[in-house]
């Protein structure tokens, strides 16, 4: 007979013989616990046995308050798989906290178990007076806890909330009728998107929202934070986010309670009158039900009709509202200048912040920074303050707003309006566009397009005449379809004169340089105003297309990090950008040229990372689309006056829809070194791919050294370099020389772990830059990183038969298969 066979006849006779004790407050492989047995904690605050609910007759295991006696019940162990007689038996099995019926016979006719893997040869399970069912093994090495898988009822001690680790999730679940503990259709967890929060939801549908942790409590759940009786803490990290609470007083026995008709409530035990006392909840009243009055709408219960649109809106079906119906929302009466000049603010007071989904918190800015900082970003809606954390700003529909009538349960909003909306007592208001600058845009919009259709016409009519009206045509309707799309924006059209004085002819001498688009020259119009001008090359196979995208896209982009366009010359077969001139030019003629190098000391570095950082994530969740570039690398980020970077070069960026994922093309466009596996070798792109092409720059930024660079015979990666230092614990040593950074060592480990994370082989294991710029500002616990894609490392050229001609001996086991390959 095995060891395992033994030992597991041994416990079944124990199971069948042993007498069942009454006061323990442990499960062991010899002392289970049967139908009609409990486990009391040892200061009998909670009890542990089987129990039926009203008039159902089936057996649940659950843990309830010892001392009360109702038998409240406050976790469930087999929701879904109910005894259906008093054989259940509860024990240890292969290390295990198990439920069997048929009186603990067969341990095949198992209802529940904790499922965890584990090869321990002892286990046991303890009640504690928390009301927590902890496994533990013989080193008391906690396995499974019954904390960790929340029924409906949050105690003292417990976390609501996520493992960002694990991914598990810790959520309240109603039972499904008051005798019946199976999952009903309400829970209450957290959503981590943009600034996280709380939503009670009926199936998938949301139907109250908690607000975002505002550094003192849920700003939308004020009946939730009574400091009387509960302490709140909220923890927020890169291995978890969660909230949880103690009791202010140790005699007050308190909890909260998700119903089986979806109302969440804080409840506290009255022992004098014995019954559960109602302190507070959530969903109390119809401004309390998600989105209630739509987008830009604010509710208020004290008013006759409690919804209203906020100033500068009007109701999107007034028909609708007439019937009291206002799940359409309102819309703008004026739509927004967006040139960050014209546009200003109005403060809404007394309110529950909108939802949080699509804002986030910038660090360390004050009001009046947090104003200019939205002014300066197209899709910013509204912004407020969140004290010491920075301040908060929304992108999006603002939707579920609130108005409370005290200030312990508000915060005031700065909402965004067009200047014509406001008074000048307005926060941010500018007074609107002058009458010359209207007339300008009016003349430069709808001339040319008068122009355009007179000139494709007259060039559909010499169709059958050859190609080259072909190209006019062409030309003509791409010119049209600029016009069209940068409608409303300041953006100027000039004249090729202008611009070949500007530029002495296109001199060399005055070229900055050339890229895959064609070369770009520095010019100086007639008002003395500096230009970088890009001109298209003739010979860009990709060319009008590329054009006519980053005129389009770049237009209705604004953000301090990503470069300026100013405007555009469609003159025959010219076609031109005229850019704003940054004078420290591209990143790349600084970081890897061993004197100017040294202009970059390690702050100025850490402020280029995190610039580009947040350039990529308004890119990626805050702008106006939600863009992929696919051309990140460091001769695309040009540097202004301070240093402060500016991304360029977005001829092959992609719009994605806001909940796209993930994009295939069979024109693979980009540059070796910076291009993630999955789109180098099968064209997918997404978010994950740009925050490859990140962690590449970052690492060349603290580096000084390109990604690939050639070390004796074999070809040394930058990626793998890194990557050798981080395992040996020596990660200092790839810094570059030029700079001392004995007083930030912690800062420059943690960014370069960061840059590790983004080049990692799957695109799942790499963060989102929303994680990376959370990451570089905040000293939190990270993931260690894997082994990164494409990290080739110098070895002896001979000793392999597999390595490439240059020397490259990879790590990265797939193989690259292209459909068709443009560098740039």
């Amino acid at each position: 007979m095995t060891y395992d066979k033994m030992f597991q006849s041994l416990w079944l006779a124990a199971l069948i013989f042993f007498p069942i004790c009454n006061s323990t407050d442990t499960v062991t492989p010899t002392q289970p616990v049967r139908d009609g047995a409990t486990l009391i904690s040892a200061g009998e605050n909670f009890a542990l046995g089987f129990f039926s609910h009203g008039n159902s007759t089936n057996r649940y295991v659950g843990i309830w308050y010892n001392k009360i006696p109702d038998r409240t019940v406050v976790w469930t162990a087999n929701r879904e798989n109910p005894v259906r007689d008093s054989s259940g038996v509860l024990t240890i099995n292969g290390g295990n906290l198990v439920l069997l019926n048929d009186g603990g016979h067969s341990i095949n006719n198992s209802l529940w178990s904790t499922n965890v893997s584990t090869s321990v040869n002892y286990s046991s399970a303890t009640l504690t007076d928390s009301g927590n069912l902890v496994l533990t093994d013989d080193h008391q090495r906690t396995l499974w806890s019954s904390f960790d898988y929340p029924t409906n009822t949050l105690l003292p001690g417990m976390k609501l909330g996520l493992n960002r680790q694990t991914g598990l999730n810790w959520n309240l679940t109603s039972w499904k009728s008051a005798d019946d503990p199976a999952p009903g259709e309400f829970s209450i967890g957290l959503d981590p998107l943009g600034v996280p929060q709380y939503f009670l939801k009926k199936g998938s549908h949301p139907i109250w929202r908690s607000g975002p942790w505002n550094g003192v409590r849920l700003s939308g759940a004020p009946d939730i934070n009574r400091d009387t009786v509960y302490r709140w803490s909220y923890v927020a990290n890169d291995k978890e986010i969660y909230l949880t609470y103690s009791g202010n007083d140790t005699s007050i026995t308190s909890r909260f309670f998700l119903d089986d008709s979806g109302s969440m409530r804080s409840l506290m035990w009255n022992d004098k009158n014995h019954r559960w006392n109602v302190m507070g909840g959530a969903n109390q009243d119809k401004c309390d039900q998600y989105a209630n009055c739509g987008a830009y709408g604010s509710c208020e219960p004290s008013r006759v009709a409690e919804c209203e649109c906020l100033m500068g809106f009007e109701p999107k079906t007034p028909g609708d509202w007439n019937l009291r119906d206002w799940a359409g929302g309102c819309v703008r009466r004026r739509s927004l200048d967006c040139d960050g000049k014209a546009d200003g603010f109005l403060r809404l007071a007394l309110v529950k912040v909108p939802d949080t989904s699509r804002s986030r918190v910038e660090p360390g800015l004050n009001l009046e920074a947090c104003k200019e900082e939205c002014l300066n970003n197209c899709s910013c809606t509204a912004y407020a303050s969140e004290g010491d954390r920075g301040c908060l700003m929304w992108h999006g529909d603002l939707v579920d707003i609130r108005v409370y009538s005290s200030d312990d349960e508000a915060q005031d909003i700065y909402i965004r309006l067009a200047a014509s909306e406001l008074d000048g007592s307005a926060v941010g208001y500018s007074g609107g566009l002058q009458g010359k600058k209207k007339l300008r845009v009016t003349i430069l919009t709808i001339i040319p397009g008068l122009l355009s259709f007179v000139l494709c016409g007259f060039c559909w009519w010499r169709k059958a005449k050859g190609r080259e009206m072909n190209e006019r045509c062409d030309i003509a309707s791409n010119d049209n379809d600029i016009e069209e799309n940068s409608k409303g924006l300041e953006l100027s059209l000039f004249n090729i004169t202008d611009i070949v004085a500007a530029t002495s002819n296109f001199s060399e001498s005055n070229m900055l340089g050339k890229g895959g688009f064609g070369p770009v020259y520095k010019g100086q119009l007639l008002n003395g105003q500096e230009i970088a001008v890009k001109r298209l090359s003739k010979n860009s196979a990709q060319g009008i297309e590329e054009f006519k995208n980053e005129v389009i896209l770049i237009a209705k982009l604004q953000h301090r990090n990503l470069v300026r366009l100013l405007g555009y010359c469609i003159s025959g077969q010219e076609k031109i950008l005229i850019y704003e001139y940054l004078r420290n030019k591209s990143l790349d003629s600084l970081i890897f040229d061993q004197t100017r190098s040294a202009m970059l000391d390690w702050r100025k570095r850490f402020n280029i990372i995190v610039g580009i950082a947040r350039g990529i994530l308004y890119l990626h969740e805050d702008s106006i689309f939600k863009i992929i570039h696919r051309d990140l690398k460091v001769s695309n980020i040009l540097l202004d006056d301070n240093m402060n970077p500016k991304i360029s070069d977005f001829g092959t960026a992609r719009i994605f829809g806001q909940d796209q994922a993930q994009a295939n093309t069979n024109r693979v466009v980009g540059t070796y070194g910076y291009m993630s596996p999955e789109y180098a070798m099968n064209g997918r792109f997404s978010v994950k791919s740009d925050a490859f092409s990140f962690g590449v720059i970052l690492l060349e930024i603290i580096s000084g050294k390109r990604n690939n660079y050639f070390c004796d015979c074999c070809l040394m990666n930058l990626i793998g370099h890194v990557w050798e230092k981080w395992k040996e614990g020596k990660v200092m040593e790839v810094v570059d020389s030029s700079m001392n950074i004995s007083s930030f060592e912690s800062e420059v480990s943690r960014c370069i772990q960061v840059g590790l994370l983004c080049v990692q082989e799957k695109e799942k294991d790499r963060p989102n830059m929303s994680s990376v710029v959370f990451m570089l500002g905040n000293e939190t616990m990270m993931l260690s990183p894997g082994q990164p894609a494409f990290c080739f490392g110098k070895g002896n050229c001979s000793d392999h038969p597999h390595l490439s001609t240059n020397g490259a001996i990879c790590c990265s086991i797939n193989e690259i298969t292209m459909t068709k390959m443009e560098a740039r």
